[in-house]
């Protein structure tokens, strides 16, 4: 008989899966991002690190202070690995391209990203524990389960 899988951790969070329907609705997204009706967000295009082909997700850029931000809200899915092997990334928004690289920061820099993200966008609360109106301290704890990368400049 298979052993029975642990539930005692009810504090777990969701692991996020791409299915048919999801990839149905950010194509459907993507194709309204590109025509710019919605506002901070782009279509990041990254380069497989395994296979080398183009792969395409919407995302929503934090502004602060200045600065450009790249959240993973769904933790470590396949465009946070590829933008880590290759350093660098693409966004289209409204007919335009912008190569850009990356750092990856650390958790007291991400988190309040985190927190702005999670006050601007809403959605998806429930791949996060703290709430928006938590403390920045609450986020530093999530920057682990939610990497964020700062948009740099290519010279």
């Amino acid at each position: 008989m298979a052993p029975t899988p642990d539930r005692s951790d009810e504090t777990a969070l969701p692991t996020f899966r791409t299915g048919p329907g999801r990839r149905a609705i950010d194509a459907a997204v993507g194709f309204l991002i590109r025509w710019g009706l919605f506002p901070g967000s782009y279509q990041l295009t990254t380069v497989g690190r395994r296979t080398g082909r183009p792969l395409t997700h919407p995302v929503t850029l934090v502004e602060r202070h200045g600065r450009r931000w790249l959240v993973s809200p769904y933790g470590e899915v396949s465009w946070v690995h590829n933008a880590r092997a290759s350093g660098r990334v693409s966004l289209q928004r409204r007919g335009r391209t912008e190569e850009c690289a990356v750092r990856e920061c650390s958790a007291r820099e991400a988190a309040p990203v985190l927190k702005q993200y999670l006050a601007v966008t809403g959605p998806p609360r429930r791949y996060f524990r703290a709430h928006k109106d938590a403390p920045v301290q609450a986020f530093a704890a999530e920057a682990d389960a939610h990497p964020v990368f700062e948009l740099l400049p290519l010279d």
